[in-house]
């Protein structure tokens, strides 16, 4: 009976904790996509409003926080440091919270579900904490943007 108990609360716990996982990444899924295979991704908010999806760095899955009023895509130092990115020459950076220092830096490649763009600037933060790397317009501008209620899509462009 006790062992029955346990494996009941195991599975609550876990269950629950993967709930709470989808709550704050709805979009988790896109890091498993095919990248350059769509046209169009549709994302939803997470439950504190923002726009949170797993994607790639240069084939290593990240989780992303989509920005719209940051310039660039901005990588904490110690998940730089563990994608193997490049330093390139320091540089003082202007944020919502401030001024910031960083290091100018390169990615390769950047993903999101099918939606792909090569050599895309952005710095890396020292001071940033956590591994959330903050998907600034760097990236997004490549693609067409839609905000309507809890939802994103971004989209390529049409040829013009």
């Amino acid at each position: 009976m006790l062992v029955l108990w346990v494996l009941l609360m195991a599975m609550a716990f876990f269950g629950f904790q993967r709930l709470m996982e989808e709550r704050r990444n709805p979009n988790a899924d896109l890091a498993r996509m095919t990248e350059g295979q769509q046209r169009e991704v549709t994302l939803e908010r997470n439950g504190a409003g923002h726009f949170v999806a797993s994607g790639r760095i240069n084939g290593e899955v990240v989780e992303f926080l989509l920005d719209t009023g940051a310039t660039q895509v901005a990588v904490p130092g110690k998940l730089a440091e563990r994608l193997g990115l490049k330093r390139g020459p320091g540089a003082v950076f202007r944020t919502a919270n401030g001024t910031a220092r960083g290091y100018l830096t390169q990615l390769d490649k950047v993903s999101l579900g099918g939606l792909v763009a090569r050599d895309v600037s952005g710095p890396i933060g020292p001071g940033m904490g956590g591994d959330t790397v903050l998907l600034g317009m760097s990236f997004l501008n490549r693609f067409d943007i839609q905000i309507r209620g809890d939802r994103m899509v971004l989209s390529v462009p049409e040829a013009r």
